[in-house]
């Protein structure tokens, strides 16, 4: 079964022990991680939080992370950048953006193949959208700028459910009316909160509040 933990923030104090648990192997120093900016730099042409994330990941104790950009990527490309690594971790950004080029650059088809073979696959905010049936949460509360004319909104659908990310009290309202109009359940997760799939269970990690709307369960 496939492994993922969905975050919010990042690999924040509040969720480094679930994720130290998942590494392959249990080896942090082995680990090889494609680092995918992609919706970072279709949001800012200097993201601040690409750092951020990264320092988390040496927080960690993971010593190869390679940068990827699937912008102008071919298939060719993304199959031999993944050919090495043990874990993808998807930056945010801009949610948009991010969908179009997982869908040109073939990142989507490779994907799946990633994480039979017992890949990690890691989301941050945009990078956890996409891990979902659609990224309709994108267009919720302080929205993405669909700036790249995305029409089809369907995601890689290896959750059967929505996250928001970036959760406050002050988004409620928001969230609750989406929920009476889309047909997944959804998680609303704070930046210290993350959902972890694994041997097909899926929990929410992380501290505070769990906010869970149209149904959303944990299992």
């Amino acid at each position: 079964m496939a492994t993922l933990l969905l975050t919010s923030g990042g690999i924040v104090p509040e969720i480094r022990e679930y994720f130290l648990s998942i590494l392959p192997k249990r080896r942090p120093e082995k680990n090889g991680v494609a680092f995918v900016t992609t919706a970072a730099y279709g949001e800012s042409k200097n993201p601040a939080w690409i750092e951020k994330d990264r320092q988390l990941l040496y927080n960690c104790g993971i010593k190869h992370i390679e940068d990827v950009d699937l912008k102008d990527k071919t298939q060719k490309d993304v199959e031999k950048i993944l050919s090495n690594k043990e874990i993808i971790f998807v930056n945010g950004g801009n949610t948009f953006y991010l969908l179009k080029w997982v869908r040109e650059s073939g990142f989507d088809k490779l994907l799946p193949g990633f994480l039979r073979r017992g890949g990690l696959y890691v989301g941050v905010s945009a990078g956890s959208y996409i891990a979902c049936p659609t990224i309709e949460a994108a267009t919720w509360k302080h929205q993405d700028r669909n700036r790249v004319g995305i029409t089809d909104f369907t995601a890689l659908n290896l959750v059967p459910f929505l996250i928001t990310a970036h959760f406050e009290e002050k988004y409620r309202a928001i969230v609750a009316k989406a929920a009476k109009t889309t047909k997944s359940p959804i998680v609303a997760l704070s930046d210290k909160q993350a959902v972890l799939v694994q041997n097909g269970t899926v929990k929410v990690v992380g501290e505070g509040k769990r906010e869970y709307f149209k149904g959303f369960k944990e299992r």
